[in-house]
């Protein structure tokens, strides 16, 4: 049964235990505010727990293919006529093997032999023509099947080039051709401020000397705590990722280093586990109430 307090006596209320009139006032409103302060609020937002990664340091290199060495052939004798051809360009050779054959003018043929193996770049020979020891070669063919990307790299990426680096070479019409750092060049070209590298390739397939190419060379590696590209906002105030701390924003300043496949390095400014929001925007602020929902980071891709 309820007593308002206009009915009870003065008499009565100072009656009551000191006690109850205290829980009265302090249990009294404070449930009410401690389930709104733990109640979601606020705009949903999309977020994912950071964990460590692992990026490659890439340099990148443009250029032309050449080959490491070229070998010319032609017939010992003057003036023969070639009756059969066995190889043209584009076509591998082993050493020793029967490139053409020459009518000699006694009688008989002469055999003209690939004195390396490798890879037929370009032929002349055309049966009814006829050769010569000091023409143009019947045959060039890149030894060994070895080649060059000759690139330019920028000046400031130079002092991370060594000998055997890794590469990934990619060439249009050929794919992507394994090859490592064979030589770097002593000098800088000055009108471009850019240094020369020589990234060896072996391919069994013909290449097209001079065709173009992108060598990315894999320099060095650092692991540290990842978070998506869309994470990070740049700002007058510095680079900085949006961290949802009981379910309110907190705006982190970061410092980040290396970027693959739409991720980004954070190297100092976050730690493995925290929350961010995926998709950082002006919209959110510093102590906003939000309602997160967590999402997996190839979702915000």
């Amino acid at each position: 049964m309820e007593f308002p307090m206009r009915h009870l006596s003065r008499a009565v209320v100072r009656n009551l235990c000191p006690a109850a009139v205290a829980g009265l006032l302090v249990f009294g409103p404070y449930p009410a505010g401690a389930a709104d302060d733990e109640a979601p609020k606020g705009p949903a937002v999309t977020v994912l727990k950071v964990a460590k990664s692992c990026f490659s340091d890439i340099v990148e290199a443009t250029g032309t293919i050449i080959a490491r060495e070229e070998t010319s052939v032609r017939p010992e004798r003057p003036g023969l006529k070639i009756t059969d051809l066995l190889a043209e360009a584009g076509d591998t050779t082993t050493a020793g093997q029967v490139l053409a054959r020459l009518a000699l003018p006694e009688g008989g043929t002469l055999q003209v032999t690939a004195p390396v193996a490798g890879v037929i770049a370009t032929s002349t020979a055309q049966i009814g023509n006829f050769a010569s020891a000091k023409g143009e070669a019947l045959f060039t063919i890149v030894a060994r099947s070895e080649y060059d990307l000759v690139g330019l790299v920028a000046t400031t990426d130079v002092r991370k080039l060594a000998v055997n680096q890794q590469a990934t070479v990619r060439i249009a019409g050929a794919g992507d051709i394994s090859g490592k750092v064979r030589r770097i060049g002593p000098t800088v070209e000055p009108n471009i401020q850019q240094g020369m590298v020589y990234i060896g390739i072996s391919s069994q397939k013909r290449l097209l000397l001079n065709a173009s190419g992108r060598a990315l060379i894999k320099t060095g590696q650092s692991c540290n705590v990842a978070v998506p590209l869309t994470a990070v906002q740049y700002s007058s105030a510095g680079t900085v990722v949006q961290v949802i701390r009981r379910n309110r924003v907190e705006t982190k300043r970061v410092e980040i280093g290396l970027m693959s496949g739409g991720n980004i390095e954070v190297r100092d400014g976050l730690n493995d586990g925290d929350v961010v929001v995926a998709r950082a925007g002006a919209l959110l602020r510093e102590g906003d109430p939000v309602r997160p929902v967590m999402a997996s980071a190839e979702a915000v891709k």
